[in-house]
């Protein structure tokens, strides 16, 4: 069955709102659990120029993901273009913008503010800090479900984040880099032009 066109107009909307409502969340079980997920966070240019450069890394290992012929790579690309970025295909620039700067501060609040700040303080020794990263890392890989592969490079990913968080000290790193990651990932694989169209994508992740 084809998806509706309408439906898939109201897609940022309502990506923009889930990622809101984790902010939401992870606010609300801080409140409860007395652990602020943003106590962290504060505003300074160089934490967000850092954040932006630990972009590349991520955004390294999605190129060679792409490229990789290796099976599971493979399958992961083709589940992406299958199920993915369908989603997507009503959406410019603007709400591919909003709807990945909403996400890298809801799920950077709720994966590494509250879940992996909160077990560190539960845990309330150094090596705390690192079964903290490793759990909250594990559990932000299982909420990405759409194959072992992607459970598997989530993870990495989340581990990578979380590990920005600790060195810096600040949670914007982890959100900045978050949001631009998926801001641009996407637009590659959309192949969203600047004036906001779509230029058919990549063509099965080649050149």
């Amino acid at each position: 069955m084809e998806d509706d066109p309408l439906s898939l107009e109201y897609v940022a909307l309502i990506g923009v709102l889930f990622e809101a409502f984790l902010v939401v969340l992870a606010i609300l079980l801080g409140w409860f659990f007395g652990h602020p997920p943003a106590q962290t966070f504060s505003f300074g240019w160089g934490d967000l120029a850092w954040g932006l450069l630990a972009t590349i890394p991520p955004l390294g290992l999605f190129w060679l993901c792409l490229k990789c012929p290796w099976g599971p790579f493979a399958r992961l690309t083709s589940l992406v273009d299958e199920r993915l970025l369908p989603l997507f295909s009503h959406c410019g620039v603007l709400e591919i913008a909003a709807i990945s700067l909403v996400a890298g501060i809801g799920e950077e609040m709720l994966f590494r503010g509250l879940l992996q700040g909160g077990l560190a303080e539960a845990i309330g020794t150094p090596a705390g800090t690192w079964i903290a990263l490793v759990l909250a890392s594990l559990v932000f890989g299982l909420v990405h479900p759409l194959s072992g592969t992607y459970v598997l490079l989530t993870g990495l990913i989340g581990l990578y984040l979380g590990w920005s968080w600790i060195v810096s000290g600040n949670l914007l790193v982890p959100i900045t880099a978050h949001a631009a990651y998926d801001f641009l990932a996407l637009l590659y694989l959309l192949g969203i032009r600047p004036e906001g169209g779509v230029d058919g994508g990549r063509s099965g992740y080649s050149d």
